[in-house]
């Protein structure tokens, strides 16, 4: 008997899972209503707004405007005219076609994307004949909007998700549009918001008929979060001015904080150039131009030998390791002399102590420094392990883990680079002596460069070059963006150094640069060029006891370090400090002043290069 009623209540439990199942899907759960609906109702991804960015003075550097996806359903489209169509979108036959073909792999029952942004103007040209084209319908979509023409590689721009990052983003859906660039990329999850959704009836036409289900399905989309960039814009167009006709970049730090003031790269492009149905056309411009590379950002990117500049850093080294001292003497006859090597000097030659060898820029003294601090220890392998270690803690030769979408480590090398290198153990100082002049093996980038100055007029500090100041109306919180990162050498030993820096303009060899009534400390360099003429480096920081700015320059193929990067230095560090201009005939000869000419006879040697290889291998 028990058996019979335990049957009972099976089955009776069953039929009551049913009848609950059947209640949760027709009166509680809406999703297959939505389902079933599908086919009277369309689902509108309402985008949301990306985040505004501004300058850290408050001008608006990127904005949003309105366009418009045309989308395509290919189950839903009949009785189309292929012409008038075309004829509408300025498109041929061929590729309407095309299109519409591409939408069937897709999918023939999910729209997708027939043609991108389409401007508000255009919009309002066509939208009244769009319902004669029975699957067709159009998405409202916001680009970004560019004020300025200027700044591109530091605000980036956004571009369509690719595969390889719908694999890795679940969140995200094809035809979403991302940062590709700048800080549209570093902060692409603060600045994308969220997405929304709009569900509206249509007829049989395709054409809306009101909100489906009075709207209760609608979720509204949320904004993303706006941001404020540690960019001065006016200093940065102005030295986008000054790079005009010249390939180089300049990067400015605000040394008490790491904010980047400004991040130059020349060439460069207008922004408002990634905008719109032309985009794609523009973009292939730019990403082929293989000579100007203005997609290609020097300022993060390029790698050069540091030049002269790294002298200072050697001092320092040489002070903390105490091989030298201020009054430390050498005296140059044309050059460092070891055997057979020689390395040849441009300064004034004669005896000279610490102060003076940074200000005349002299080979042999820090040629001498180097073999020093390398030969107190018993080894090279030790001494240049312990140079090495001295010389990353000033953020050389490693990623500086900043907030910036790219970047390159650079390279310090140590002891088993050389071994390696070498193919022995046995070499000594002297197998490396370019190193103590910022040659040999050594290559930084601008910003590695900059970040190093930053550390000098910190007097051995810096603090990691960020692009963003607050988030959302909140201060960057990040420790790596914040805390201070310090130096192997000592406070005590950078009096000396500056002093020297400083000396560069009142009587060494950026003497023809120095600006009335700021104290500037800085250090001239050339960086040898094996394919053409030498790069003009230049580093500085102002005003000399309480700075406000470091700056590091570098111009490809401008011959020395006085000739074109000295000028520029200060005449940004002079409009960014007193917000004008003492010496219009040095800023009217940095503006007009060109090298194409120079990046021509280049051109010419690689192509000449290059048809020589082509006919001997034939």
């Amino acid at each position: 008997m028990e058996r019979k009623f335990l049957f009972y209540f099976f089955f009776i439990f069953i039929g009551l899972s049913f009848v609950a199942r059947l209640f949760y899907i027709q009166i509680v759960d809406k999703s297959y209503q939505l389902s079933a609906e599908s086919n009277a109702s369309r689902k509108i991804k309402l985008y949301a707004p990306r985040g505004y960015i501004y300058d850290r003075n408050g001008k608006l550097l990127v904005a949003n405007q309105v366009a418009y996806d045309l989308l395509v359903i290919p189950q839903q489209i009949s009785d189309l005219d292929t012409n008038t169509l075309a004829q509408l979108f300025d498109l041929s036959v061929e590729e309407v076609t095309k299109r519409i073909l591409k939408a069937k792999h897709y999918s023939t029952y999910k729209p997708s994307i027939f043609l991108k942004q389409i401007s508000k103007e255009d919009f309002i040209r066509v939208q009244e004949r769009l319902h004669e084209f029975n699957g067709f319908y159009t998405q409202k979509r916001i680009l970004r909007d560019y004020p300025y023409k200027g700044a591109a590689n530091v605000v980036g721009f956004i571009g369509e998700a690719n595969d390889r990052f719908l694999k890795s983003h679940p969140n995200y859906e094809k035809g979403d549009l991302i940062g590709v660039g700048g800080i549209d990329k570093a902060y692409e999850d603060e600045l994308k918001g969220k997405v929304g959704v709009k569900r509206i009836n249509v007829d049989v036409h395709n054409r809306e008929k009101g909100s489906f289900a009075g709207g209760i399905y609608d979720t509204l989309p949320k904004p993303g979060k706006e941001i404020v960039s540690t960019i001065d814009i006016d200093l940065q167009l102005y030295g986008e001015r000054l790079m005009q006709n010249k390939r180089g970049s300049i990067v400015a730090i605000e040394p008490s904080s790491g904010e980047i003031l400004a991040l130059i790269t020349a060439p460069s492009y207008d922004p408002n150039l990634l905008v719109g149905q032309k985009r794609s056309k523009n973009y292939s411009e730019l990403y082929y131009d293989s000579i100007n590379k203005p997609l290609y950002d020097r300022g993060l990117l390029a790698e050069y030998p540091p030049g002269s500049p790294f002298k200072v850093i050697n001092a320092l080294i040489g002070l903390q390791e105490g091989v030298i001292t201020p009054q430390t003497t050498f005296t140059c006859h044309h050059g460092f002399h070891y055997g057979r090597l020689t390395i040849g000097c441009h300064c004034k030659g004669g005896t000279m102590a610490l102060s003076k060898s940074i200000s005349e820029s002299c080979n042999n003294y820090y040629s001498n420094v180097f073999k020093r601090i390398i030969e107190k220890y018993p080894t090279a392998q030790e001494g240049m392990d312990h140079w090495s270690e001295n010389v990353k803690s000033f953020g050389l030769g490693k990623f500086l883990n900043n907030d910036l979408p790219t970047g390159r480590r650079g390279f310090v090398p140590d002891a088993n680079y050389f071994d390696r290198a070498f193919g022995y153990t046995g070499w000594k100082a002297v197998s490396t002596i370019s190193m103590g002049i910022g040659q040999g093996e050594l290559v930084v980038t601008p910003i590695q460069l900059a970040n190093m100055t930053a550390a000098i007029a910190n007097r051995g500090y810096y603090i990691t070059p960020h692009i963003v100041k607050e988030v959302g109306g909140k201060k960057i919180d990040d420790p790596q963006l914040t805390e201070k990162k310090y130096t192997a050498v000592e406070p005590k030993h950078f009096a000396p150094v500056i002093e020297g820096m400083h000396k560069v303009f009142t009587e060494g060899t950026a003497r023809g640069s120095q600006v009335e009534g700021i104290e500037i400390c800085g250090k001239t360099g050339t960086a040898e060029n094996p394919h053409g003429q030498d790069h003009s480096i230049f580093i500085a920081f102002a005003p000399k006891d309480d700075p406000k700015i470091a700056i590091a320059i570098i111009v490809e193929n401008g011959y020395w370090g006085s000739r074109w990067a000295a000028p520029i230095s200060t005449l940004m560090i002079e409009e960014y400090l007193n917000d004008s201009i003492s010496r219009p005939l040095v800023e009217k000869r940095m503006l007009e002043g060109s090298l194409q000419e120079e990046y021509d006879k280049q051109l010419e040697l690689i192509l000449e290069n290059k048809r020589k290889r082509n006919e001997k291998s034939k």
